[in-house]
């Protein structure tokens, strides 16, 4: 098959777990972080910048799991701690994103942000056909996310440096898994910020 255009139909930004303890020093965030991770959440934030600017729509998400830890399930049988406790501050949205309560919000329980919650009610509300994909971890959330968007015919695209794993390997070795899946799905945020300035040049 020919890969796909950048975007197709109308696209929305999901900015994946984006969370304060990425940028807390010391956090106990219960998961690994590669290097060069917080790194790559700035660039997350200027991507999400690039989407409000052109206005793409831009959904938020949050892992968040209640402090009984009745919702946590399998999480905690493999390399995973405690992580995204309701009321700790590390869970909350980053500053840093520009987040506000007006923005479209989604709190997840699950990795994926299609298991248990409305985001295709949303999607199709936004009649949204791409979806560009920023945030962590790329291994889990984003990689997960990918696959149920992947099943669920979207567009599918991942900033490459603007998502972050918990490791190097698990990082590569999951863009490479998302690119099987759609040729020409792992993008660089200078190639998504540079496609949204065109797409609000076409509007204006």
């Amino acid at each position: 098959m020919p890969q796909q255009p950048l975007f197709v139909g109308r696209t929305a930004l999901l900015v994946i777990d984006i969370q304060k303890g990425a940028f807390m020093d010391g956090a106990d965030n219960g998961i690994p972080h590669m290097p060069g991770y917080r790194d790559n959440m700035i660039t997350a934030c200027g991507v999400i910048e690039a989407a409000r600017a052109a206005n793409i729509p831009v959904i938020f998400f949050q892992e968040a799991h209640r402090p009984d830890m009745i919702d946590f399930g399998r999480e905690l049988d493999g390399s995973e701690g405690v992580h995204c406790v309701e009321g700790r501050l590390a869970t909350e949205i980053a500053d840093e994103t520009g987040f506000t309560p007006t923005d479209y919000f989604i709190r997840k329980r699950r990795y994926s942000c299609f298991f248990g919650t409305d985001l295709e009610i949303l999607l199709k509300g936004l009649k949204a056909e791409t979806l560009v994909l920023i945030g962590g971890m790329t291994d889990v959330c984003v990689h997960y996310t990918f696959v149920d968007g992947h099943q669920h015919d979207y567009y599918c695209r991942v900033v490459a440096d603007a998502v972050g794993g918990t490791s190097p390997a698990a990082h590569t070795a999951s863009l490479n898994a998302m690119e099987y899946l759609q040729a020409g799905a792992v993008r660089q945020s200078a190639e998504i910020i540079e496609a949204f300035a065109a797409h609000r040049a076409e509007a204006a």
